[in-house]
């Protein structure tokens, strides 16, 4: 699997597995599973799970879509939080690492 960098510069989340506790230098806090949602919920369920996290925790989200793709690390960033990485894998699944705003 070839990590795609973000247009932002961020760092690509390697070839770790989904089940890795650490991505890259980070450390996952939390996993959430958001394939099976459209937009608006894909936010709406990132941004609860995000608010269930103390400042500077790690949120990774599981995606797919070119929507929310676009829509979840935007909307992330204009809520005040990171986005630490961000990689699509051949198969269209998007792993988005997130840190919590404090």
């Amino acid at each position: 699997m070839n990590p795609t960098p973000c247009p932002t510069g961020n760092r690509s989340l390697g070839d770790s597995s989904l089940g890795d506790s650490s991505v890259g230098d980070h450390a996952v806090d939390r996993t959430l599973d958001i394939t099976g949602e459209i937009c608006p919920m894909t936010f709406v369920r990132t941004r609860l799970a995000l608010d269930r996290l103390a400042p500077g925790q790690t949120l990774l989200v599981l995606l797919r879509g070119e929507e929310p793709r676009r829509n979840v690390p935007r909307s992330a960033r204009d809520h005040g939080h990171k986005v630490l990485a961000e990689e699509t894998g051949p198969d269209g699944l998007t792993r988005l690492l997130l840190e919590r705003a404090g």
